[in-house]
């Protein structure tokens, strides 16, 4: 059983930066999964790691600002998030599963309970 945790949320100004983190103990075998949702709107996608290749992907709204990496010694993945607009406000979720990047979607294994992101001035 993976337990997720995810932390690094807080409140930031338009423009500004944050990292989240995601650990859990065992979590190298997996690929990892950053998504999130925002109030009214679906969960969606934003990056994901492989845990084989490091491969990665991005929703081509976050391309370019933000940068997914894994530390394997600490069994985290990081999610660097820079220029951070209003509409990156959401609660954000790391995900694990066995099963390739490009087939992640809403039925993952494991799941985090989430961190909240608020962009606002």
């Amino acid at each position: 059983q993976l337990q997720l945790v995810e932390s690094g949320g807080g409140l930031v100004q338009p423009g500004g930066s944050l990292r989240l983190s995601c650990a859990a103990s065992g979590l190298d075998y997996y690929n990892i999964g950053w998504f999130r949702q925002a109030p009214g709107k679906e969960r969606e996608k934003v990056s994901c790691i492989s845990s084989t290749s490091g491969r990665t992907d991005y929703a081509d709204s976050v391309k370019g600002r933000f940068i997914i990496s894994r530390e394997k010694v600490k069994n985290t993945v990081y999610l660097q998030m820079n220029s951070l607009t209003p509409e990156d406000t959401a609660i954000y979720y790391c995900a694990a599963d066995l099963g390739p990047c490009w087939s992640f979607g809403a039925n993952l294994d494991y799941w985090g309970r989430g961190t909240q992101v608020t962009v606002s001035s």
